[in-house]
């Protein structure tokens, strides 16, 4: 069980690290307006707001990192960042899109889940 939790968490880490690609590096090109349905207009206005979120979301991928990196002692630092990355994805859903449920909130919900009972 150790095994899958750790996997989970690293999946989890490599989804935020993406996340912060898409919203720091990517927002304004082709592909993160097609992600996100932005228009060129939409995403030049929100740039520097999307910027900010990615960098969130690296420091949710920094700590599961840490998490996994501490080993056995990690379990506490894994158990906060992975209800961060519940509770984020449960607040982006409820306030921005329905997809953020499935994307953040339930990949992290399992990870959490499997730490929990490892």
């Amino acid at each position: 069980m150790t095994m899958a939790a750790n996997v989970a968490v690293a999946l989890v880490a490599a989804l935020h690290l993406g996340f912060l690609v898409l919203e720091m590096f990517l927002w304004d090109k082709r592909l993160g307006r097609r992600v996100f349905g932005q228009s060129r207009e939409q995403a030049a206005a929100t740039k520097v707001l999307a910027a900010n979120q990615g960098l969130y979301n690296g420091f949710l991928a920094a700590g599961l990192v840490w998490g996994l990196v501490l080993g056995a002692a990690g379990t506490p630092v894994l158990l906060f960042f992975l209800a961060c990355v519940v509770v984020a994805g449960v607040f982006g859903a409820a306030t921005a899109s329905r997809k953020i449920l499935y994307a953040q909130a339930l990949p992290g919900l399992v990870a959490l889940v499997l730490v929990v009972v490892r």
